[in-house]
């Protein structure tokens, strides 16, 4: 879709006329595909076949089997192989030196692919001669190989992995393949030679290294033997000494104590309060777990065993009795006696616990200053042992790193890293060219080309481009230019006059043809697309009978795939009603009148791909003052569309002049139930007026079932 002038048109393409176009134009389209095709197929069988192989290498970190265990990797040991590790394999491969170890060792100078400056052609002589080019021989032939050799040579890394390829295309398809696996065994062994070189350089540098550190470390260990014995910090584990250790023990024992006191305080406190309250001495634990009130007890009960045996037979004055009672009561003072000997039992064991805790809290005070000043003391046998296990880490790490080395340095111990993965395959197939899929392609390429020039100059033309349906017409850009550089003309017949202009005779054609056809629609439907007739002036004397007739034409040429457009003159307005959405859209005369833009007055039939140009709603007097912009108008519309039908109702040939003054106007006499001699007067009229295409209309088309809107106008 795009804007157009002022009012914004939408447009579409036509693709059935884009196909059309190009299948009018199928012979030179097809000639041109022929033509390139063979051209392409002649080119390619004369250029010398190449060929080309490749080989693959898998980067990867490789270490020789008697490195043991103790070598194995650790993560991250492969960081120098990530995307930008692989790259700089890449441009090893690539390297100068490389590549003329290869040509040295396959001896490629010998070879005239590789030096084709050696044998230089005439043409090649002339132009150094003229100064055009430089003179190749000027280079060394080392350099003249090399470059040749990197023009034949791809070298890339495959994508998202850790593979390179190495491709090379030579006019030899045995060459093509061993000069790839050529150059994996010198990348080999300068990768082996590099790290030859950085194990013997690496063992030489850790030699006097490890002696410094050596003496080093057995300084710093001496240090911290000398200061640990000079300030008593004797070690009793891995992270505490002596005195720290003392520190916690006297700590457990005094809350052991303590623990103990507060038990037998309370033990005592339980006693001495059921003595108080005259509660039994025995139900009490201390009380009743002592040995001597158990035996007490077992003899209090015995007495009473007594006591209740004799009182069934003896009166309690008896003096049997009453020893035993004075027994019973010697016994309960023997009990409360051990009980209050358990009392002070357990006073005593409370005091004891008492003095013990005050003990340890001298102590623990007495260990808390000297534990500060241990603390103090070891600050500084702490740096030094840092300082001694530092120095012991580093020469660790320097012995098994100058015995790795040193294992290293034997030929053949490094192994490069990176491996073959896929050696390079003599080719019996050329790589270039590939005929058939060269020809194929010029042949469609040329196809396509060819067939987007023809319908970018259909597109451009305007004639592949339709309007929307229910819009305004597609591009009038062109015809916009026109209007707006006319200046009105002096007043004309006014368009009142013309639709009033309705009783002059005409004279018929002289060369008007024979009357074997029925004049229908259709037969002057036939008779425009065979002259190709671009502007047709239909004349309807029986008014909007006729000039329904003239918009079923319009219709039907439409149906026939022609852009066709309608302009309404008349004073009925009659085609406005039956094509237009509204009879008060813009149309003619607002555009004589200056009032609208040009795209704004061309409008979408309702019922067919038609358009039509209606009446409009200006003022007949100010758009009688551009009536000279009619026949501007109607040759712009040309430029657009296929035919141009002004319906002018029942005209005279003086205002039908006004329209058809462009020499190949075809006029159409829409005579629908008009008299024979009517129709006689009309077309003298006519001829004597100077038209001599004159085509007389006077059927009607069949009602079409299955478009019955034709019938409906």
């Amino acid at each position: 879709m795009s804007g157009i002038g002022g009012g914004q048109q939408d447009v579409d393409i036509d693709l059935g006329g884009l196909f059309r176009a190009v299948w009018e134009r199928r012979t030179r389209l097809l000639l041109a595909t022929v033509c390139v095709a063979g051209a392409a197929f002649v080119t390619a069988k004369m250029i010398a076949p190449q060929y080309q192989s490749e080989t693959r290498l898998l980067i990867e970190s490789r270490e020789p089997e008697f490195s043991g265990s103790n070598q194995l990797a650790q993560p991250g040991s492969d960081r120098v192989f990530d995307e930008s590790g692989i790259s700089s394999q890449v441009q090893v491969l690539r390297s100068a030196d490389l590549i003329k170890q290869v040509a040295r060792n396959m001896k490629l100078h010998e070879r005239r692919e590789f030096d084709p400056s050696a044998e230089p052609s005439a043409l090649s002589d002339l132009l150094v001669m003229l100064g055009v080019r430089k003179n190749p021989l000027d280079l060394p032939p080392e350099e003249r190989v090399l470059k040749e050799f990197d023009s034949k040579l791809q070298v890339y890394q495959v994508e998202k992995s850790r593979v390179i390829a190495i491709a090379f295309t030579s006019e030899d398809p045995k060459l093509a393949a061993a000069i790839p696996d050529e150059m994996a065994k010198v990348y080999f062994s300068l990768q082996s030679g590099a790290k030859l070189d950085s194990n013997s350089e690496a063992s030489r540098w850790l030699e006097p290294e490890i002696a410094n550190l050596r003496e080093k470390v057995r300084e710093a260990e001496a240090k911290v033997a000398a200061y640990r014995s000079s300030s008593g910090l004797l070690p009793t584990g891995q992270t505490e000494n002596f005195a720290t250790r003392e520190l916690t023990d006297i700590s457990s024992e005094l809350a052991r104590v303590r623990g103990e006191r507060a038990n037998a305080e309370a033990r005592a406190k339980g006693v001495r309060t059921a003595l108080a309250d005259g509660r039994a001495p025995d139900t009490l634990t201390e009380v009743a777990g002592s040995q001597m009130i158990q035996r007490l007890k077992e003899s209090e009960a015995a007495v009473r065993a007594q006591i209740a045996d004799l009182s069934t037979a003896l009166l309690d004055g008896h003096p049997r009795l009453k020893g035993l009672k004075s027994q019973l009561e010697g016994i309960r003072q023997q009990i409360r006696a051990e009980t209050r000997k358990v009392l002070v039992s357990l006073e005593n064991e409370a005091r004891v616990g008492q003095l013990r805790e005050e003990q340890l809290l001298q102590r623990l005070n007495t260990l808390k200053a000297q534990s500060a000043q241990a603390g103090e003391e070891e600050v500084g046998l702490r740096a030094l042992e840092r300082e001694a296990t530092a120095q012991r880490q580093l020469l660790e790490t320097y012995l098994a790193r100058y015995r790795e080395a040193t294992s290293r340095t034997v030929a053949n111990a490094t192994p490069a890293d990176a491996r073959v993965i896929s050696n390079a395959v003599v080719q019996s197939n050329p790589d270039f060219p590939k005929v058939v899929p060269i020809t194929v392609v010029a042949a469609l390429a040329t196809f396509l080309v060819g067939c987007v020039v023809i319908m970018l100059g259909e597109l451009f033309s305007g004639r592949a481009l339709k309007p929307v349906s229910g819009a305004e017409p597609e591009d009038f850009g062109q015809l916009t230019p026109i209007l707006a550089e006319t200046e009105p003309a002096e007043p004309m017949l006014a368009l009142a006059d013309v639709a009033d202009a309705a009783e002059q005779d005409l004279e018929p054609e002289k060369d008007t043809e024979p009357a074997e056809s029925d004049f229908s629609i259709e037969f002057v439907a036939a008779h425009l697309l065979d002259r190709n007739v671009r502007i047709a002036v239909s004349v309807s004397p029986g008014g909007d009978e006729g000039s329904t007739a003239t918009v079923m034409l319009a219709r039907l040429l439409a149906e026939e795939g022609q852009k066709v457009v309608l302009v309404d003159l008349t004073g009925s307005a009659c085609p406005t009603r039956l094509m237009a959405q509204s009879s008060s859209l813009p149309g003619i005369t607002n555009l004589l009148a200056g009032e609208v833009a040009f795209t704004e007055s061309i409008h979408a039939d309702r019922f067919s791909e038609a358009h039509i140009i209606p009446q409009g709603n200006a003022d007949a007097r100010t758009a009688m003052r551009g009536i000279e912009r009619l026949q501007m108008i109607v040759d712009a519309l040309t430029n657009a569309y296929d035919l141009v039908l002004v319906e002018c109702g029942p005209a005279d040939a003086t205002a039908v002049s006004k329209v058809a003054r462009r020499e190949g106007t075809e006029i159409i006499l829409s005579a629908s139930s008009v008299s024979d001699e009517r129709i006689v007067e009309l077309l003298t009229d006519l001829g004597e007026a100077g038209f001599r295409n004159i085509v007389l209309m006077t059927g009607q088309r069949e009602s079409d079932p299955d478009f019955p809107h034709r019938r409906a106008a």
